[in-house]
C-alpha cells in the first residue's frame, strides 16, 4: 500500500466542514462517501486500481486549503492528479459562489440563509451514472429506506479495499450491476421496476451504447431531453442530475415534495406550494437555482432551518 499527499485550494469562501457534511446528508455517511472526525473519505475506482482518498481542511473559510492523502497500490503522478481532480468535483472546490451571494444577500428570503451557510459549495457525484442510479434508488420512498438500499447496493456490488483494518467500498461498476440484472437487484430489496431501470441503465453504460458523460458537453435543455427519454427517469430526476452530477447552476426540481414544503414554510404560511407556483417564484433566482435548492436543503438537513429562515439582514 503506497501513500501520497497533495493539496487543493478551493475558491473562497469555502466551508469544508459544511460542504462535506452536506455531501453525506449530515449523517456521516452517504453512498460511497463518509465524513467523520473532520475527515472526508471516498474510495475511488480507477478501473485497474482502487485508491482511498482522505481529505482534511488545513485552511479557513476565506483562505481555504485542503490536504488530500491518497492510499493505494502502484500510485503514480497520473493517479494522484486524477484523484485530486475528482475530489475537486466531489466537494465543489472550483465553484465561484460570489455571483450567487451577490443575488442572495439582496433577496429578503435568502439573505439570512446565505449568510448563515456562507462557504457551502454544492457537492457533485464522481459520474453521471452514479448520480442517476442513486436518484432512481431514492424515487418515491422515505430517506431511511433509500439509505438502506444505497448501503446494500454498494456493499453487495461495489469493489472494496481494506485500509488500516477498515473496509471501504467504491460505487458499483456498471458491469457489476449489468451482471446482477434485475433479478439480482431484486434480491437486495429493490422493487421490480427500479431493479429493471437500473439494470437497463447499467447495461447501456457498460456496453457503451449510453454515454452519460457526454451530457457534460450539452446544454441543460438537451440534458433533460436525453435523460427523460430513459425508462425510469422523469423531470424530477433530470433536474437533480443537473445539480448533483453536472454542476449546473440553475437546476430546480420543482416537483420535489420536500422542496415544496420548505418553500411553503417560507412563502405560504406553512402550506406547501404547488409545483407550478414554486417554479414561477423560482425564476427570480435564475441562474442560481441549484445553489438556492442546495442551501434550502442544507438548512433543513442540518436542523438549522428555523434559525436561518427568518427574513431580514441578520445572520452570521
Amino acid at each position: 500500500m503506497e501513500r501520497a499527499v497533495t493539496t487543493l485550494r478551493p475558491i473562497p469562501p469555502y466551508d469544508f466542514d459544511l460542504t462535506a457534511a452536506y455531501a453525506t446528508y449530515f449523517r456521516g455517511h452517504y453512498g460511497a462517501e463518509s465524513f467523520r472526525d473532520n475527515v472526508f473519505r471516498r474510495l475511488l475506482d480507477f478501473g485497474d486500481r482502487l485508491c482511498l482518498v482522505s481529505v482534511r481542511s488545513t485552511g479557513t473559510i476565506d483562505s481555504p486549503l485542503l490536504e488530500l492523502e491518497v492510499q493505494g497500490a502502484a500510485l503514480d503522478e497520473t493517479v494522484v492528479s486524477e484523484a485530486r481532480r475528482l475530489v475537486a468535483r466531489i466537494l465543489g472546490a472550483d465553484q465561484d459562489m460570489a455571483p450567487f451571494y451577490g443575488m442572495a444577500f439582496e433577496d429578503p428570503m435568502l439573505a439570512r440563509l446565505a449568510r448563515g451557510l456562507r462557504g457551502l459549495h454544492v457537492p457533485n457525484t464522481v459520474s453521471v451514472y452514479e448520480a442517476l442510479v442513486l436518484a432512481i434508488l431514492g424515487q418515491q420512498i422515505s430517506s431511511h429506506v433509500a439509505r438502506m438500499l444505497r448501503t446494500l447496493l454498494i456493499q453487495t456490488y461495489g469493489p472494496s479495499l481494506e485500509v488500516s483494518a477498515v473496509t471501504y467500498h467504491a460505487f458499483p461498476r456498471p458491469q457489476a450491476l449489468m451482471a446482477a440484472g434485475a433479478e439480482g437487484l431484486r434480491s437486495i430489496k429493490l422493487s421490480s421496476r427500479k431493479a429493471r431501470y437500473i439494470a437497463e441503465i447499467a447495461a447501456g453504460v457498460a456496453s457503451g451504447e449510453l454515454d452519460l458523460e457526454s451530457l457534460r458537453r450539452k446544454p441543460d435543455e438537451d440534458v433533460i431531453r436525453t435523460l427523460t427519454g430513459l425508462r425510469g427517469v422523469g423531470p424530477w430526476t433530470a433536474q437533480w442530475l443537473l445539480i448533483r452530477a453536472l454542476g449546473r447552476t440553475d437546476g430546480f426540481p420543482h416537483g420535489d415534495l420536500a422542496l415544496l414544503r420548505t418553500m411553503g414554510s417560507l412563502l405560504n404560511a406553512g402550506s406547501p406550494l404547488d409545483a407550478d407556483a414554486a417554479l414561477a417564484y423560482s425564476r427570480r433566482w435564475s441562474p442560481f437555482r441549484s445553489y438556492v435548492t442546495t442551501y434550502l436543503f442544507a438548512a433543513v438537513r442540518s436542523g438549522r432551518f428555523t434559525d436561518l429562515s427568518q427574513t431580514g439582514d441578520g445572520g452570521p
